[in-house]
């Protein structure tokens, strides 16, 4: 593990908590001039999933930060104008066009091994490139079906190839269009400017560094260098030179690095209140979140039903900085269903029902029903306060 110069700054838990939050866009209103192309250039990564409950997790993510923009506008934002890309960062990531070159140490990782143990037939790659030079851009579908006759995992020859291409940079996805990946070749999609391999792996992950540590404000080694799933042992090479400065954190039990920026002026502005995303990248990091928040906060999405505690996709709510709460959401019909709320206090209970009823309107909902909320009493106030 590094061993750090002495701290450039000692910092209170709270003054790291406010750092964090202003740097995630939830403090102060500096991404909002840029809109969602900005929300996606300050975060540097937004992570995508198959969950959909009330939106998506990639529209939850600048909704949480803008409030209620359209959501034909978000998918335009990263898709329209080969704004940005995806690839696998702290997974399956939207990112911004001008960080293609710093992942090609990932590419070129790609390349060096074998890759899923997925065996392909003689000119399968070859062909999947050859048709999306005639045709353009397409789905795994186009080019031939994603999928054989097995099990879910088991992949087409022209999927295995199609995706071994994007790993290595030659295929890039352009969009999700009924959540289908759309591959289009890399000559085509990035920039000329960008496109290229040129940067060694050191200038790459300095760069990731860099912007981990700025899009968190501060964190430990492990919480930078998992924002884009990096080693600890690759953050240990570069920190040094990648501009970020060591601090302390009262109440840290491990070193920690900041952002000179983000110490440079105290964190101050309005606090959004909203629903979080489980892979909103303020609390995908489920030891910092309890560190920092002191929220233990699990998706349950893959927990067996009897054994999950707040719900299927339940939501953390942000509130004066804070998480205060938690609601597992459903849609029926043009009502929001509030499955299963738990609140931290009482006083959690209008920030709560100002928050189910903003996301109700965002997607088109009428009304809010709670299902479920911890007491009787808790239950019987937020339902008053929804109808306020």
């Amino acid at each position: 593990m590094t061993s750090s110069p002495p701290p450039a700054a000692e910092l209170s838990a709270d003054e790291a908590r406010r750092i964090a939050l202003r740097a995630q866009g939830f403090l102060g209103a500096a991404d909002r001039r840029g809109g969602v192309r900005g929300v996606l250039r300050h975060l540097g990564a937004v992570q995508l999933d198959t969950i959909s409950v009330l939106a998506r997790s990639h529209e939850l993510v600048p909704y949480a930060r803008l409030g209620a923009v359209g959501r034909t506008a978000v998918e335009e934002a990263y898709w329209g104008g080969g704004h940005s890309f995806e690839y696998w960062s702290h997974a399956a990531c939207v990112l911004p066009v001008e960080e293609w070159p710093h992942f090609a140490f990932r590419r070129r990782a790609y390349r060096s091994r074998p890759h899923w143990g997925h065996e392909l037939p003689d000119g399968a790659y070859e062909q999947v490139i050859k048709q999306l030079r005639a045709e353009g851009p397409l789905t795994a579908t186009d080019l031939g079906g994603a999928k054989n006759k097995g099990e879910w995992w088991d992949w087409s020859a022209s999927k295995v190839a199609v995706e071994r291409a994007l790993m290595y940079g030659e295929v890039v996805c352009t969009q999700r269009r009924g959540w289908k990946r759309v591959y289009d070749l890399a000559e085509r999609a990035i920039p000329d400017a960008l496109l290229h391999d040129d940067l060694d792996d050191a200038e790459c992950l300095r760069r990731l560094v860099r912007l981990a540590g700025q899009s968190l404000g501060v964190g430990t080694r492990a919480d930078i260098a998992d924002y884009h799933r990096l080693k600890g042992e690759q953050f240990d090479a570069v920190v040094a030179e990648s501009g970020l400065v060591p601090v302390t954190v009262q109440g840290w039990s491990k070193p920690a690095w900041a952002d000179p920026l983000a110490l440079a002026t105290e964190p101050r502005g309005r606090h959004r209140t909203t629903l979080l995303s489980p892979f909103d990248s303020l609390v995908w990091d489920r030891a910092r979140t309890e560190r920092i928040f002191g929220f233990a906060h699990r998706l349950e999405a893959y927990v067996p039903k009897p054994k999950r505690i707040h719900g299927y996709f339940a939501m953390p709510l942000l509130s004066g900085g804070r998480l205060v709460g938690r609601v597992d959401p459903a849609r029926e019909g043009r009502t929001l269903v509030a499955k299963q709320v738990s609140l931290a206090s009482p006083k959690a209970v209008r920030p709560m029902a100002q928050a189910l009823l903003e996301a109700a309107a965002w997607v088109g909902c009428e009304t809010v029903r709670v299902e479920r909320a911890g007491t009787p009493r808790e239950a019987a106030a937020l339902t008053e306060a929804l109808a306020i």
